[in-house]
């Protein structure tokens, strides 16, 4: 099995939401960006909850606008093993430094998972300082998780309550 290390975190001091996912598939891998797959609907999703079209934009101004809107982004697996994409295959993890990526955000109100895998990991490495800030569970934008996508966009809206809080 292949060694997969996930991307630098995309925060700034302004962040008020962190989405975590869990590690890179492979399309993003081999594109160094974030939810490059074109059947996942991540872009699509955070496009809608912030009223940009994020899928129309090219990478960099897609980071660009998640940070302008107070939103980060960043993986709950530092590197594991894995073949293809799938999260369920996912061997020998281990965790980024979320205590610490967190304790670096003043401004952080919300923490949310984006899937099962992410929030399972991800609830284990933040353990009781989890409590700080609100955590939301958000249904996995992968094309594995068949959940039509207006029911996906309906969790994903309640992301509006806490940017909305920002100054």
């Amino acid at each position: 099995m292949t060694l997969k290390r996930c991307f630098p975190p995309v925060v700034d001091a302004d962040t008020r939401v962190l989405i975590l996912g869990s590690l890179p598939g492979e399309a993003s891998l081999a594109q160094g960006q974030y939810y490059a797959h074109r059947q996942n609907q991540f872009w699509r999703l955070v496009g809608d909850v912030l009223g940009e079209d994020l899928v129309r934009m090219d990478y960099a101004a897609r980071l660009q606008t998640l940070l302008a809107h107070h939103v980060g982004l960043w993986d709950v697996v530092a590197q594991a093993r894995r073949e293809g994409s799938l999260d369920s295959n996912i061997r020998g993890h281990a965790g980024n430094d979320l205590l610490g990526l967190i304790e670096s955000m003043p401004n952080l109100a919300a923490i949310a998972f984006n899937g099962g895998t992410a929030e399972r990991i991800g609830l284990k490495v933040l353990g009781q300082h989890g409590d700080r800030h609100h955590v939301l569970s958000l249904p996995s934008s992968s094309p594995a998780y068949t959940v039509p996508y207006s029911e996906k966009l309906l969790v994903w809206r309640e992301l509006r309550i806490w940017l909305a809080k920002a100054g």
